[in-house]
């Protein structure tokens, strides 16, 4: 590797670290490989490592809240598509990463960013027999017909939401908008069903267009926007462009810009909690309303959402795991959705007792405090203000009905 394409990857290697929604650690396979090379996980648990990297950190557009605005002083660099490519199939070949995460500043105009990326898609898959995974960022404002090549090549596309509010980023963000934004998402998730309308694209066979689907991001803490808020938003992005997933991303303060936004960083559990409540509605069974209200506008930072919510509905507990429903198994703390599959399975060969729930693979610090098995079951008196002592950590709760 010469040295300018070194100190090019060093350079947008960095810039791309900011954008979460490839779910993405700087932990990689052979740390001195290069920079870039992290790892990511899949939605079936499987981890693998890709090279995460911008085309470019120029960019015409100066949001607020990136590090990489026009206004910015930061080192600059821009790859040549060969360089993508030749770096992409280097790596592969040697076995130091699986595939390829491919983002960019905006150069000239949306459509011309695009089309930079695609034609490095397009190459790796044609010219070099590329069969790694390949996920790219697709720009606001871009082409229907970029969005329909890029998924020919591409496994997954995201094109980041930004900001929860579109009052927020028509603020710190003017040259982007929601509605832009969306209009990629819907453009995306109509070329999703009309692959997968094709004849011979049934169940055995995945859509050929961005067989993974789409996700986005969304900075949080910015500003003074409420968990509610940003839940609302990804609520209603799942239903209308069936995205796999929303990343959050705590905000962190970009030197210069401390008179817009906020001049602290977010804390790292706002982001846990609200990935955690995102799981309890897609995955458990829980309505938004049940986490976050108008009289609930933000998350419980001391404690995991579903424990605030078994808190608050102390009539729901103890659950008799020998006899409940699946549904209420599931809202459980402690109880994952793998917990609730074994549990469910063990209980019709026989009683089961807290030492089976151990083998489940429960939680059970927390578990017990809300369960009944064959042997044991926890006291049912609860003192309401036991919220104000609970700890940032569920694994370290002390009820005292328990």
């Amino acid at each position: 590797m010469s040295d300018t394409l070194a100190r090019k990857l060093v350079v947008l290697a960095d810039s791309a670290k900011y954008d979460a929604s490839c779910a993405s650690t700087k932990l990689a396979r052979n740390p001195a490989a290069a920079p870039g090379i992290c790892h990511s996980y899949t939605p079936d648990g499987r981890c693998v490592s890709l090279l995460k990297i911008l085309f470019t950190n120029y960019c015409i557009f100066d949001c607020a809240y990136c590090v990489n605005r026009a206004s910015n002083d930061v080192p600059r660099a821009r790859f040549a598509i060969e360089e993508v490519v030749r770096l992409t199939d280097d790596f592969y070949r040697r076995n130091y990463i699986d595939g390829l995460f491919l983002s960019s500043g905006v150069i000239q105009s949306p459509d011309y960013t695009m089309e930079q990326i695609v034609a490095v898609a397009r190459s790796l898959r044609v010219d070099h027999a590329f069969a790694g995974y390949i996920h790219l960022k697709a720009m606001p404002g871009v082409s229907q017909d970029l969005l329909r090549e890029a998924g020919r090549w591409a496994d997954r596309l995201s094109v980041n939401i930004e900001l929860p509010t579109a009052h927020e980023l028509r603020r710190f963000a003017p040259d982007k908008s929601h509605e832009a934004i969306e209009s990629v998402m819907a453009g995306v998730k109509n070329e999703i069903d009309a692959s997968s309308d094709r004849p011979g694209a049934g169940k055995a066979a995945p859509p050929a267009y961005a067989a993974a689907g789409q996700t986005t991001q969304m900075i949080v803490g910015a500003s003074g926007t409420s968990d509610a808020q940003i839940l609302q938003t990804a609520e209603r992005l799942y239903a209308r462009h069936q995205l796999r997933r929303v990343y959050y991303t705590a905000y962190s303060p970009i030197p210069g810009q401390e008179s817009l936004l906020s001049g602290k960083p977010t804390p790292l559990v706002r982001e846990h909690r609200l990935y955690q409540a995102d799981q309890l509605v897609r995955n458990y069974g829980f309505a938004l309303d049940e986490l976050v209200d108008d009289d609930r506008p933000d998350l419980d930072l001391r404690m995991d959402p579903k424990v605030a919510w078994a808190m608050r509905h102390p009539e729901r507990w103890p659950v008799d795991v020998n006899t409940a429903s699946r549904e209420a198994l599931m809202r459980v703390p402690g109880f994952g959705r793998h917990t609730v599959k074994k549990i469910i399975a063990a209980r019709k060969h026989a009683r089961l007792r807290m030492n089976d729930l151990v083998r489940t693979g429960a939680r059970m610090r927390v578990a017990r405090h809300f369960v009944c098995t064959a042997d044991s079951r926890p006291s049912s008196s609860m003192d309401p203000g036991l919220v104000a002592q609970l700890t940032s950590s569920s694994e370290q709760l002390t009820l005292p009905w328990a």
